[in-house]
């Protein structure tokens, strides 16, 4: 094997690592349980969000440039920071540093010392408190952890997901879901993959400029075939997880959590000792996590200020933020990211779709109309999950075209895209007609 094709396995691997990330496999279980006898639409709506568009998006960024504000140069100078921003928050001390933190509770302590407020206190303080001392003094320890500790949960994932296919629990039954794909679909959000695919599309690419790989065309090439490796692994896992919650779904009532689920299922099938090693594995994977994730937080924030913001500053408050809200709990922090999740995706897909045919799109400013008319829709949807009085707006979003698949923006933002154009034309008709007119006179 060629030492180009090592590497391209070796960086698959890697992103697959970053990417599965403990919080993550709470909601392929959940989802198939949820969905039971319907399991296959909803695994094929969460496959796409949770696994395809991730590979997309870091299609998407290495073909635009390897960073945030590469991505989002076409809509405005500044919209790339201003979408960084808000990535990093969703990613970092708002949402997903957060879940790591209760996740950890709930799947890899509370089956040793039990669920309460105070252990959950103690344990989040402790985890957090871990997490600021290896982000303010980077050690090779933690690189040491993640590097061993991946390919144990994800063999231990894998005795689940093999167990569960030979020896199903149950068969599914039916949970009477009504739009199972559009289920899955939304469900995906949830593993905030295709934001930090940005990111961590980055993260890949510097990784080969230091290995030597110096033209534009090898790092595209290897970080695309590194993502299908991921993509590949992350798809198996999965739809394995899918499969298995919808045979649980005969076996554990309806009310279940997330955490609660996992922890069930790992039993059935690996008995008490399997549960306690996935626990620990799962502990240590959302540490990594979240100390990866912090340190990200902490230097973007000081390189988008030149240094104006403190990079320990930034992390201190990171920390403190993410532990008041890990308290919550998972399925509180579930339920809180629903609705900014709902708002930013649509505007992610749309730019990851049109910066990957951007070739064939010669006028940019679709780019700025394509945005609104997905932020929009996204926005209206997201405040309809709030309960927020529309005044029948929500009633116009219900109808749109593929509204069944979660994809309703769809149609606004080719409609908005269309109007931003036709506006471009006709300012600059006026303006050559102008200069004519002043010509002549």
């Amino acid at each position: 094997m060629s030492k180009k094709g090592f590497d391209t396995i070796v960086f698959g691997f890697a992103l697959f690592a970053m990417f599965l990330g403990a919080g993550n496999v709470i909601f392929p279980p959940f989802l198939g349980h949820s969905s039971g006898i319907s399991w296959l639409p909803a695994a094929i709506g969460f496959l796409l969000t949770g696994v395809g568009l991730p590979l997309l998006g870091v299609v998407a960024a290495s073909v635009a440039g390897g960073t945030i504000d590469d991505f989002g140069k076409n809509v405005s100078p500044n919209f790339g920071k201003i979408f960084g921003t808000v990535i990093i928050l969703a990613i970092g001390p708002f949402l997903a540093i957060p879940r790591t933190g209760a996740t950890a509770f709930e799947l890899g302590v509370v089956q040793f010392i039990g669920n309460s407020l105070a252990a959950s206190i103690i344990t989040t303080t402790i985890f957090f408190g871990i997490t600021l001392f290896f982000v303010l003094n980077p050690s090779s320890v933690i690189d040491r952890i993640g590097r061993y500790l991946t390919p144990v949960l994800v063999v231990i994932l894998g005795a689940i997901v093999v167990g569960g296919v030979i020896n199903p629990m149950g068969a599914p039954v039916d949970m009477e879901v009504t739009t199972p794909f559009r289920t899955g679909f939304t469900e995906g959000y949830q593993t905030m993959d295709a934001l930090g695919s940005f990111i961590l599309a980055t993260i890949i690419i510097i990784s080969l400029k230091e290995k030597g790989y110096k033209t534009t065309s090898d790092q595209v090439s290897m970080t695309i075939k590194a993502g299908i490796i991921a993509a590949t692994g992350l798809g198996l896992i999965y739809a394995g997880l899918i499969f298995i919650g919808a045979t649980s779904s005969s076996v554990f009532s309806e009310e279940i959590q997330r955490t609660a689920l996992l922890i069930g299922v790992s039993e059935r099938i690996l008995g008490t000792m399997g549960t306690y090693a996935l626990g620990i594995s799962v502990f240590l994977a959302c540490l990594t996590t979240s100390i990866g994730l912090t340190t990200t937080a902490g230097r973007f924030f000081h390189g988008i200020t030149n240094g104006k913001l403190d990079y320990k500053l930034v992390v201190w408050l990171t920390v403190l933020f993410s532990l008041f809200i890990a308290n919550a709990g998972v399925e509180s922090i579930v339920m809180i990211a629903e609705p900014p999740l709902v708002t930013i995706y649509p505007v992610a897909i749309v730019l990851i779709i049109m910066t990957i045919l951007d070739n064939y799109i010669k006028d940019k400013v679709v780019y700025k109309g394509a945005v609104l008319g997905a932020f929009i829709i996204g926005l209206v949807d997201s405040l309809m999950l709030l309960d927020v009085n529309l005044y029948g707006l929500e009633n116009i979003t219900r109808n749109l075209p593929f509204a069944e698949y979660g994809v309703q923006w769809i149609v606004p933002a080719i409609v908005f895209a269309l109007v931003f154009k036709l506006i471009k034309k006709i300012n600059t008709t006026r303006s050559n007609k102008s200069s004519d007119t002043t010509d002549i006179n």
